[in-house]
């Protein structure tokens, strides 16, 4: 089996979750996860439909197929 390093994602998950967060912060902690890659995605796609002049008609006709 090969070696697999960890991402310095993963080494800070690792760091934060050493000090035994009790389920709240670990809620909490998941929802900013979610908050931060929701945004991002969000922009990612704005940014996509900005540079190749998607529509809102574009965006549904692809959720509907």
């Amino acid at each position: 089996m090969e070696n697999q390093k960890l991402s310095s994602l993963q080494l800070e998950l690792l760091n934060v979750y050493s000090f035994q967060p009790d389920e709240e912060d670990l809620f909490a902690i998941r929802k900013l996860l979610a908050d931060y890659f929701s945004d991002k995605l969000i922009s990612r796609v704005e940014q996509a439909v900005s540079e190749k002049n998607i529509t809102e008609e574009d965006l549904n006709r692809w959720l509907n197929e």
